[in-house]
């Protein structure tokens, strides 16, 4: 079965990024909330795998085209 949102602990397994890079790219404000990662109802963080594999090609929304456009 193919999950959309994981835990940091799974998603740090299953591509190889660290626990500390993972929270880091968060905190940092690289991933954004709602887009790579969300926080559930009982207060983990999970990553979401679709806004991941955006992040990943590209595709994080305006505000990375127009810096990049911008460049």
């Amino acid at each position: 079965m193919s999950l959309r949102y994981v835990t940091i602990e799974k998603f740090s397994d299953e591509t190889g990024y660290t626990e500390r890079a993972i929270e880091t790219k968060i905190h940092r404000g690289v991933w954004l909330e709602n887009k790579q990662w969300r926080k559930a109802p009982d207060g983990r963080i999970l990553i979401d795998t679709q806004g991941y594999e955006q992040w990943v090609e590209g595709q994080r929304g305006p505000s990375s085209r127009a810096r990049t456009a911008s460049a």
